[in-house]
């Protein structure tokens, strides 16, 4: 019997991806609009290649593309990114349409509820401050603290013993196969695979490993399983 919840944030209980890329043009914009000198494009690109090099929990991504780009760090230019790319995001953050009433369902059921993130914890907490989300969950436990990220056990670990539960008892809800759902599995859990879609590769090793897993096309079905 299923008695604690856990749940991956970004692009799980809202769209991370349909907000990045408008919030980071934005910035970019800013940034030409005060004097750095590359196009839209030229510096769009950039920008992805140093947050894939760096992490896109690295804090200091417009500090590295003002020195690549004219050979120092620029506070204007960083500021002025820096506050237009959280301004838009911000404006931007929206809940999936039934993230809220199935949470509101998992709560009044007695279950349990967690975070399990990979990230800085006061980034995590700020999502769910911000999304108007943070009462719901006893816990939140990020690859920040567990010193490993998802799918390593060791987070998975960290999150149930904190959580005071056992992890046949327990069901990840995540959008990513690898991370949260094989993750969770090798950790002894269940698992609920969200707004994604399993290669035949996947279903096969679901299969063949007799792996707990649900998939569904939005978070509200979760209620249908819980």
């Amino acid at each position: 019997m299923i008695k604690a919840v856990f749940f991956d944030i970004d692009d799980t209980l809202y769209d991370t991806s349909g907000f990045a890329k408008l919030a980071r043009k934005a910035a970019l914009q800013a940034m030409i609009d005060a004097g750095l000198p590359l196009s839209q494009q030229e510096a769009y690109l950039l920008l992805r290649e140093i947050i894939k090099e760096k992490g896109s929990n690295y804090d200091k991504h417009f500090n590295i593309l003002t020195k690549r780009v004219m050979g120092e760090e620029k506070p204007l230019l960083i500021a002025l990114g820096m506050i237009t790319y959280h301004n838009v995001k911000f404006a931007l953050l929206r809940l999936f349409p039934d993230t809220m009433s199935t949470l509101i369902y998992l709560k009044k059921s007695n279950y349990q509820m967690g975070v399990i993130s990979n990230g800085l914890t006061i980034k995590q907490w700020e999502k769910l401050i911000r999304l108007g989300l943070y009462h719901f969950f006893e816990d939140v436990v990020t690859s920040q603290e567990a010193g490993s990220e998802k799918p390593d056990r060791k987070i998975f670990q960290l999150a149930l013993e904190r959580m005071g539960c056992q992890a046949e008892e327990s069901v990840m809800v995540g959008n990513k196969f690898s991370e949260d759902i094989l993750g969770a599995t090798k950790a002894g859990m269940s698992a609920i695979l969200v707004n994604s879609q399993l290669t035949e590769a996947e279903k096969e090793l679901i299969k063949r490993e007799g792996l707990k897993v649900n998939v569904v096309s939005d978070i509200n079905q979760v209620k249908t399983i819980l």
